[in-house]
């Protein structure tokens, strides 16, 4: 399980959030935000690549491409998804209010959503609410903002990390929804992360798709990517560092610490993936390239008999052994694979190793934290990948998603 080490959220010099009830949902809770960024910032994205995605991030990549946004807008309990040209309408009928409202160009406003697939979208509560957001905009209000994207979500997923370079501090703040449909390429979520440090945009994008490979693109829980899913990186400018006039071991600090957000980010929706009652982690080691390791760890991570075997607590390794044959990879035959349940080995030489002990396993898997260890032998490359079980609860949730 992951842990916050730093339980205080930092402000980020340059980005103020508003966030309010505008009655999405029949119950009142926040569902609908803003997020102000001053004119230096840069802003760059990673989206679903699922083909039926949803007009919010048709819009926002294109405008992401022209120029850096002023605003963005983000609502939960409609993902506005599967609306045909009525929900395209719909998107820019309140953004053509706010830039009246704002005085800033369309092209210049991000927009996302995140909720039930094909509903249209309340439109009017979403106008009605653009004067209260505008009027109570502050630096200090990222808890509320990450309150208000949840969706089936238990728990808000947010976290600040503050690195010093050049005898002064570098402030990053993160969240992300998800809870499930998760699942590469991205997931069913939401990240906005935001730093002050001084950067180019080329420079940013690298550093997202990066990060992206390692984090989001690396977790799973049912194997379902959605409709909806995109990922922000916001560089405000406010701190004089710049990113550009860095040594590579400062560069590599800050990298290092922008990782710590995302894996933290990413271990967060796994930890809150629907009826979870394991946190697992897939280890590959010793893989031809690193491809092939991220194969096989997300064939073992979106089996479903892996993932029902590990919710009854059955250390049934003929399922992973399954998995990895079924990965894209150069392997002849799995003669040379060895699989351990955390660190008893299961499986060696093409055959159940000689001092396997299914009892040992059995209670190993009684544990909340799960490790699936996997060396391919024929390599020097590594990935690690995280998922969960796949539970009863998992069923009901979504069962009862609409109802």
């Amino acid at each position: 399980m992951t842990k916050n080490e730093n339980k205080k959220i930092l402000e980020i010099d340059g980005i103020k959030l508003s966030s309010v009830y505008s009655g999405m949902y029949n119950k009142k809770r926040l569902d609908l935000s803003i997020m102000e960024i001053n004119q230096n910032a840069v802003v760059t994205g990673v989206f679903t690549k699922n083909k039926a995605k949803s007009d919010t991030i048709n819009i926002s990549q294109k405008n992401l491409k022209i120029t850096n946004p002023k605003y963005i807008i983000v609502n939960s309990g409609n993902a506005n998804a599967g609306t045909g040209a009525n929900g395209y309408k719909d998107i820019m009928n309140y953004i053509n209010d706010f830039s009246k409202k704002t005085n800033c160009p369309k092209n210049k406003i991000l927009v996302f959503s995140t909720g039930v697939i094909g509903e249209r979208i309340k439109v009017t509560n979403i106008k009605n609410s653009i004067l209260k957001l505008l009027s109570n905009l502050k630096s200090d209000s990222w808890i509320n903002f990450s309150k208000s994207i949840l969706t089936t979500d238990t728990k808000k997923k947010l976290i600040s990390k503050k690195v010093k370079i050049m005898d002064q501090n570098i402030n990053i703040t993160g969240v992300t929804k998800g809870s499930g449909m998760i699942n590469p390429n991205m997931a069913t979520m939401l990240s906005f992360v935001a730093t002050d440090i001084k950067i180019k945009k080329m420079s940013l994008s690298k550093i997202l798709k990066r990060l992206t490979d390692i984090s989001y693109n690396m977790i799973s829980v049912d194997g379902e990517t959605s409709t909806n899913d995109a990922s922000l990186l916001i560089a405000t400018g406010s701190n004089q560092i710049d990113y550009e006039k860095l040594s590579l071991r400062d560069k590599d600090l800050f990298y290092k610490s922008l990782e710590e957000v995302y894996i933290y980010l990413a271990k967060e929706i796994i930890m809150d993936g629907e009826g979870a009652t394991k946190f697992v982690t897939i280890n590959i080691k010793n893989s031809s390239s690193v491809k092939e390791s991220k194969n096989i760890a997300m064939s073992i991570a979106n089996s479903p008999l892996v993932k029902t075997a590990l919710f009854a607590e059955d250390p049934n390794w003929g399922r992973i052994l399954s998995a990895i044959g079924n990965a894209e990879t150069k392997f002849k035959d799995l003669s040379k694979i060895k699989i351990s349940l955390g660190k008893f080995l299961v499986f060696k030489n093409n055959e159940i190793y000689k001092n396997y002990s299914e009892k040992k396993c059995k209670k190993y898997l009684k544990n909340k934290n799960i490790e699936i260890n996997i060396d391919c032998s024929n390599g020097k490359h590594c990935s690690t990948a995280w998922t969960t079980d796949l539970s009863y609860e998992y069923i009901k949730i979504n069962a009862d998603y609409r109802t």
